[in-house]
């Protein structure tokens, strides 16, 4: 590493002002941020709150992904050996490597697209290339059924860059979060092929002669699709905490998501308020629908099954999307959780839920932190006023 940084240095004044390669500046600078976690941080500006930088956060928000992603791709190697009925003679090994390509070339097409878009943006603009899609890459590949097409993904990262985030003026201007907006672009955009129609949630093919053959006429509901569709669910809550059941690459392990959990907590990057909230909203509405009858499921079971778990600790804590207040938190991740089930419950059409909840608190954080705030400027002032 030593001799790349000395490399690095080297060339670097073709890329400073004056320089040759002035014009690409910003690429010069990508790579090298993306290499190398810059020594200083800002030493300005009112968002400035501790000695952690955008490029120190979002590299250990990839960092507690990585559970769920591993595990990821297990599951979609035990589920391909399930459905073709090789599980007897499939190793944990094979399984994973099976799982890996299945995974790997969705990795690749998200980078690719969303970093390619961001390139040319910062070198159009003359401006740093920013580190927020580095998390958004890595969660878009996880929230989505193993079987997308690789040109649908393409198109739905490309639409989310520019329209949810570019356009807004990039990392941390955006209102929506960017992975979201790609789940749900896909969702509309093509149902088919996010709803479980057919074995979308099950790799079908074998990939370099690794895995088994899966029958065109396989089906595999997922826990929420079949509650969806008033069938019994065949899945219990172990199976959703350990995560051997048939979703969304990285959402269906508990245990997983719980590991990058800690690391977030533990850090300081995620708010504990805003994940604890949006679990508490959750289990409110799940005892609630299940009173009444209005849902089989348990308030454990809504909880543990689909995006749930994957939404609350990643996607709900989103630090640009999310609320900043410490009052805001608690609101804002209660009703996610609230309007996560009721959608779950109330409209068949949408058996996840969680997507269409945090896309619609993104939307009303701001109002709430302003809510919070202007409460705090009258209360100061009445102070005020007294003294």
């Amino acid at each position: 590493m030593k001799a790349l940084r000395n490399y690095l240095d080297k060339i670097k004044p073709n890329f400073e002002e004056g320089g040759k390669l002035h014009a690409f500046r910003s690429v010069f600078d990508g790579f090298e941020t993306f290499l190398f976690v810059p020594n200083t941080t800002a030493k300005s500006g009112v968002h400035i709150h501790d000695a952690i930088d955008s490029k120190r956060i979002m590299s250990m928000v990839v960092i507690a992904l990585v559970p769920a992603l591993l595990f990821g791709m297990y599951n979609v190697g035990y589920q391909n050996a399930v459905a073709s009925g090789t599980l007897e003679s499939a190793t944990l090994v094979s399984m994973f490597l099976y799982g890996f390509l299945a995974v790997l070339p969705k990795i690749i097409v998200s980078y690719l697209v969303g970093l390619g878009i961001e390139f040319i943006v910062a070198q159009w603009k003359g401006e740093e290339i920013q580190e927020g899609f580095l998390v958004s890459g890595m969660i878009i590949p996880l929230i989505i059924p193993v079987n997308t097409p690789l040109w649908m993904l393409a198109i739905a990262v490309a639409f989310s860059v520019i329209l949810a985030k570019e356009i807004y003026g990039g990392t941390g201007m955006n209102i929506f979060n960017p992975a979201l907006v790609t789940r749900a672009f896909l969702f509309f955009s093509y149902p088919s092929a996010m709803t479980g129609d057919d074995a979308v949630w099950v790799s079908q093919d074998t990939i370099l002669g690794m895995g088994g053959q899966v029958a065109d006429t396989f089906t595999a509901a997922t826990p929420l699709g079949q509650a969806a569709a008033g069938e019994a669910v065949t899945y219990s809550v172990m199976d959703g905490i350990i995560g051997l059941i048939p979703g969304s690459i990285g959402e269906t392990s508990v245990i997983a998501i719980a590991l990058g959990a800690i690391l977030l907590l533990w850090t300081g990057i995620a708010s504990w308020k805003t994940m604890v909230s949006v679990f508490l909203g959750g289990a409110v509405m799940g005892l609630l629908f299940n009173a009444v009858g209005l849902s089989e499921l348990t308030w454990i079971e809504h909880l543990v099954f689909g995006g749930f778990c994957f939404g609350a600790v990643f996607m709900a804590t989103d630090p640009v999307t999310s609320c900043r207040t410490e009052g805001g938190k608690y609101i804002y991740g209660f009703l996610i959780g609230v309007i996560a089930v009721t959608v779950r419950v109330l409209n068949p059409g949408f058996p996840e839920g969680m997507m269409l909840a945090i896309l619609f608190m993104n939307l009303f954080s701001s109002l709430i932190d302003y809510c919070f705030v202007q409460s705090n400027i009258n209360a100061r002032a009445k102070r005020a006023v007294k003294k």
